[in-house]
Order: C-alpha cells, then structure tokens, then sequence
C-alpha cells in the first residue's frame, strides 16, 4: 500500500481445509475482512499490470483467478515470496477441502 496508494496492506492466512486464503488487517483484529475460495482455483505470475511503474512490480505481482473468475492481484515482498506463495496456493487448491 506504500507503494501504491490504491492498494492496502493485508496479513494473509492459507488454509486447506476448507480451501481459503483469509486475509486481515495487519494492524490486529481476529475476524478477517475477507476470503478467496481457493478450490478449483489458477494462480500465476504476473510481470506487470497496466498502470503501474515497472519499478513498483518488479517480479513480485501473482494473480488469483477463482473458479468465479473473480480476479485478485497481490504483491509479494520478494521474488522469492512470490514463488513461495503461488507453489502453496497451487497445492491448497488442488488438494484442499
């Protein structure tokens, strides 16, 4: 969100059973704010975005697409994160409950 400013931060759980990436508030609260249905789910890398300044997405962006063709964009730290995160997502959506 520091970096681009219609963009929030957010604290993200997975979980596979059921098949969810909650996310919440990073400044605290137990409820989260909402959730992606992982089931059935494509996630991947993306290089760059529309709009952007190339040195804001530099090899950190992945998308979720859900089975509901709902779009999400987020943001890794790190390259290294990023394929973390896709290789975890990818798992919980084929196996997850």
């Amino acid at each position: 969100g520091h970096r681009r400013k219609n963009w929030k931060v957010r604290k993200f759980i997975l979980r596979d059973d059921p098949a969810y990436l909650h996310y919440y508030d990073p400044a605290g609260g137990e409820e989260p704010l909402g959730a992606i249905h992982l089931r059935g789910c494509v996630v991947t890398a993306v290089e760059d975005i529309p709009d952007t300044k190339k040195y804001d997405v530099d090899n950190i962006l992945f998308e979720i697409i859900t089975a509901n063709e709902i779009h999400y964009y987020l943001q890794a730290a790190s390259s290294t994160e990023r394929t973390e995160w896709i290789k975890a997502i990818q798992s919980v959506a084929r196996t997850g409950k």
